[in-house]
This record gives C-alpha cells, structure tokens and sequence, in this order.
C-alpha cells in the first residue's frame, strides 16, 4: 500500500469489493475459491483504510470528483475525520465477521451463499462510498445503494416471515429517505447553492434560524437508518436475516450509516455553532431520549436473543444522535466514540447469539440456562461485550458514554444526563440476567447439554478478536478518540 496517493486509497477501497462481487459470482460452484476472494478482497480493503486512517492523522484530506450530475453538483469523494473513523470500523469489522461468516453459513447449512457473499461486498462498498462521501448527493445517492443492495441479505432466508420483513425493510427506509430526506437535501441546495460538506456548516447566515429546526427535522426522520422512534420497525424486522447479516450490517454499516448521516448534517451541513445558537435541535433531543428508555424497556420483554439485541441497537443509535443534536464538542466527541465503541461491542453480542444457534440451535433466552458451562467461550464474550454496552471500566464502551455524559453536564442537560444514566442501569437489567442464566442457572427439567460444545472454530476467532478489542479500546483508544476531536473541532 505504499506509494498509493489518498485519492487511489478512496478508489480501491470502494471498487475493490465491486469487483470481488463480480468474482464471487463467478466462483460460485467452487465454496473454497469463493470464501477465499471474500477474506483477500476484506484484508486488502482493510489495509488500504488503515493506510488511509495514517494519511488523514498525518494532516491530508485527499479528494476527487467522478463527475458532474447537473451544475454544482458532483458525484464527489473527500475524507475527513469523521468519515475516517467510520470506515476505519465498518473495513476492520467486515474482515472479522468474513471470517465469523464461513463457520456460520457452513455450520448452519444456508442454502444461496454465493448470493450472500456477493450482496454483503456491494453493501461494503457503499458503505466506504458514504464515508468518504464528499457533499450530500454523494451520501444520499450510497445511502439508497446500501438500503438495495442489502435487501437481498435480509430476504435471504426467502421464507413469507423474510419477505414480509423485507417488505418493512424497503418500506420504511426508502419511505423516509424520498418522503424527508431528499425533500431536505433539495431545501438545503435552493437556500445554499450547494450541497458540499464544509467545516462550520454551510447553513448559517443564508437560513432564518427560525426555520431551522424544520429542516434538521427533516433530515433526522429522513435518516431511517439511525432508527429513530417511530422510524424504528425496520430493525427489528431485519433481524430475519442469517447472524453475520445482523452483526455487520445492523450493528455496525446500515445503522451506523444512518447515525453517521445525521453526525455529518450536523457538523458539515448546519454546524454546530448554528444548531445551538438557533435552538435546531432543542425539540428533537426529546424524540432520542425516549427512543433510548422506550426501545430498552422493550428489550427487557423479549425472550427472542436477537429481538432483544435489536431493540437494545435502536437505544444505542439514539445515543449517538443524541450527542449530534445536543451538538456542543464534548457531546459529538462521544457520538463519534461511540459509533466504533457500541460497534465492537454489540457485533460481538450478535456473535455470541450465532453461535449459540449454530452449536446449540437455541434462539430464546429461557431455553440458554446453564449453556455456559458447556460453550464458556461465547458466553464470556458475550459478557465482556454486554458489559461494555453498558459503559463499565476497564471496556471501551465507557469512553463514549463518558464523553456524552459531559456533553450534557457542558449544557446544563440534567435531565438528559439522567435518561443516560437510567439508560445504563436498562441495559445491566436486560443484558446481564442472560450471563447469569447461562452460567449459575440449572438446565430445565430433563435438557441435557451432553451433545452441543462450542461453535466452529473460525466463528470463535472472531468473537475472540471484538470482545478482545471492546478491553483494548478501554486501555488505547487514540485512534478512534483522535478522528472525533479532530471531527468535533473541525480540525
């Protein structure tokens, strides 16, 4: 990777999965060859965005338009910060459930593999096209590329409960992005001329203030994939689809994509400094801190594991879009954080409730008492991964919750500094017992646990790598932390 300009990272980054796609197709009757394109494609691209990450650290900003749609408007790619610190997670964590992936479809028997392995590298790949997005249109135009391209990994048990939930899928994320979405991106082009992201924002001093919170408004219910009450639905229903579909994509690149949008509206489109000095998002904080409670108490009554992980994922996306809208720089440095913190952390969890269905073909929480004993490896990441959801010392995911935290005491928000806190407390109720049962708890009456061990070896690593990774990034986040000041300060 050496010698390659920062333009030609950004190119091979996003291409390099296009065409592995193509060759997986191709090497579709051959599983070998096929999974061996899918781990050489995710090494390389993971090697060309840390190549990338020393760049941007090192003061560049490489960019590069493809071309011009209509006057003033590009198809255009531009890396900063933020946008860094996204593709950073979403290249790293894809290598890691490639490898999670193989033991899953195998050791689960999928049928249409060749299919799942194509459609999760154009997902990558539009996934790294949003980060490194340079203006509005570019992200908006990736965003709706990743709502299609994972339609088919949702749907792809090809069952009426998969297409029906296929149906929510497309229906309310292209619903939101065409009904409020491009409605606000075209507001945003007839008042500014332009839909670049800048430092600052480009909103300030052209929108009468007093309109502003219509227009954020548009933009964060226009974001579906941040999963905002009542937007929400979708995520749940997605959860139909095989377990590496779940980790990556509903973990880390479909929502994160979505919190990500709203963290790039707010920095590069409004600015921080016009969204607290107009009151933009004054109401709309209120929306994030009851989907954060609302979505935990309602993690707390599903007995289904993977029901229960995505309601928890709909409060912690709220976290993120909370620290966006609160918009001062303690609060953006902890939603930064926090989308590579929750991401480690809850793909491991997702991990964890594969390997339970793979070794154990156990899907409800009530029927996992004493499956610790049996499979201590995945319930011990699946600890490590709960407990750093929650924000305890010494994992990474109180780092973000910290930073959050003194973005709302940098305002005075005392009473979204208690939903934060209450939220915790949520997250030990619902995520915890399942530990306790799993480990202290006596298998029901007559189930005996003799016959089941631990998930396939390749699925293990991988567990082994993020929750290894949610202790690291308590002792050595730099990485991360530095790409959100910078971001956070317009640096």
């Amino acid at each position: 990777m050496i010698g390659l300009a920062g333009e030609q990272i950004i190119q091979l980054a996003i291409l390099m999965p296009l065409v592995a796609s193509v060759l997986i197709v191709l090497a579709g009757k051959k599983p070998n060859l096929r999974e061996a394109i899918t781990l050489i494609t995710a090494v390389m691209v993971a090697l060309l965005v840390m190549t990338l990450a020393g760049q941007v650290n090192a003061g560049e900003r490489p960019s590069f338009d493809v071309f011009e749609v209509i006057p003033g408007i590009n198809i255009s790619f531009s890396v900063e910060p933020l946008g860094m610190l996204f593709a950073l997670v979403a290249s790293i964590l894809w290598l890691v459930t490639s490898i999670y992936a193989i033991g899953y479809m195998r050791g689960h028997h999928e049928k249409n593999q060749t299919r799942f392995y194509a459609a999760f590298a154009i997902a990558i790949a539009s996934t790294l096209a949003a980060a490194f997005s340079g203006n509005m249109f570019t992200l908006f135009l990736c965003y709706e590329i990743l709502t299609l391209s994972t339609y088919p990994l949702v749907t792809h048990a090809g069952t009426k409960e998969a297409k029906r939930s296929g149906r929510i899928y497309l229906g309310i994320l292209l619903g939101t992005s065409i009904g409020f979405q491009l409605l606000a991106i075209l507001l945003t082009w007839s008042i500014t001329g332009t839909l670049d992201f800048k430092d600052g924002g480009i909103l300030a001093g052209k929108l009468d203030p007093a309109y502003a919170g219509i227009l954020y408004a548009l933009f964060v219910f226009g974001v579906g994939k941040a999963a905002i009450m009542p937007f929400h639905k979708w995520l749940p229903a997605a959860m139909v689809a095989p377990t590496p579909v779940s980790a990556l994509l509903h973990a880390v690149a479909v929502v994160k994509t979505g919190v990500f949008a709203i963290l790039k509206v707010t920095i590069y489109i409004f600015g921080s400094d016009f969204i607290t000095s107009s009151g933009a998002g004054d109401w709309l904080i209120w929306f994030a801190a009851v989907t954060i409670l609302l979505s935990s108490l309602i993690a707390m009554t599903k007995d289904n594991l993977k029901a229960r992980l995505a309601y928890s994922t709909i409060s912690q996306l709220s976290y993120i879009v909370l620290g966006a809208l609160v918009a001062v720089e303690m609060s953006l440095i902890g939603a930064s954080m926090h989308i590579a913190m929750h991401a480690f952390a809850k793909i491991t969890l997702f991990f964890a409730a594969g390997a339970i269905l793979v070794a154990a073909h156990k899907k409800d929480i009530s029927d996992m008492d004493g499956l610790g004993r049996v499979m201590p490896i995945t319930f011990a990441a699946f600890t490590i991964g709960s407990l750093s959801i929650i924000g305890l010392p010494p994992f990474g995911g109180m780092w973000s919750k910290w930073y959050l935290a003194l973005g709302m005491v940098q305002t005075e928000q005392w009473v979204l500094l208690t939903v934060l806190m209450l939220s915790s407390l949520l997250n030990i109720a619902y995520l915890l017992p399942i530990s306790v049962r799993a480990f202290f708890a006596k298998p029901k009456e007559g189930v005996v646990y003799t016959q089941i061990k631990e998930a396939p070896i390749s699925m293990l690593m991988a567990i082994g790598f993020t929750s290894l990774a949610c202790i690291v990034l308590f002792f050595y986040s730099d990485p991360f932390y530095n790409l959100a000041v910078d971001a956070a300060t317009g640096r």
